[in-house]
């Protein structure tokens, strides 16, 4: 796996491209706002039909960061053995690892003690927001979308796989 420092300067601008589009979709002033899940399937071009099981941590709220989860599936994709009874790629292994490591350090997740255990589920992330469809929660949650794609293209970046990020087609 590449270091960060040998990312070629086409591959920082497709993860610059990858953090900026998922912003875009989940932000909503450009273009119809996405659910978290749904504006990182859309970044990687992939069916977007399936994440919208992660709106707002599994439409409840009750389950993990729908943004996050949303990672993880994409590596899997991206990564996985396309085989149904195959074993765990080497890259998928490598790629999960650094994932959980990755997001941990960059994602925001409005902690005040850095030492308290890591919760991601989304009630928990987004109750400091009085209200949930309010702008600072929506900012929040924006963000958060957007460093995860950032991480997604860092990985597949950094293991050398073949994406693509497109141009939004319904942009202004």
């Amino acid at each position: 796996m590449k270091s960060p420092s040998e990312l070629s300067s086409e591959e920082k601008q497709k993860i610059e491209e990858a953090k900026s589009k998922a912003y875009i979709l989940y932000e909503g002033v450009e273009v119809p706002h996405r659910s978290c899940g749904i504006a990182l399937a859309e970044t990687f071009n992939l069916a977007t039909t399936p994440y919208q099981c992660l709106r707002k941590g599994g439409i409840t709220g009750k389950g993990e960061c729908g943004a996050i989860k949303a990672g993880e599936l994409i590596l899997g994709e991206y990564l996985g053995d396309p085989d149904p009874t195959g074993v765990v790629t080497q890259e998928l292994r490598e790629a999960a690892t650094l994932y959980r490591e990755l997001w941990e350090e960059r994602v925001d997740r409005g902690q005040k003690d850095p030492s308290a255990p890591i919760n991601i589920v989304c009630d928990n992330l987004t109750q400091p927001f009085e209200d949930f469809m309010g702008k600072d929660r929506q900012q929040f949650c924006t963000n958060i979308a957007s460093t995860i794609a950032e991480i997604v293209a860092e990985i597949l970046c950094r293991l050398e796989t073949d994406f693509k990020i497109s141009p939004i087609e319904s942009a202004k």
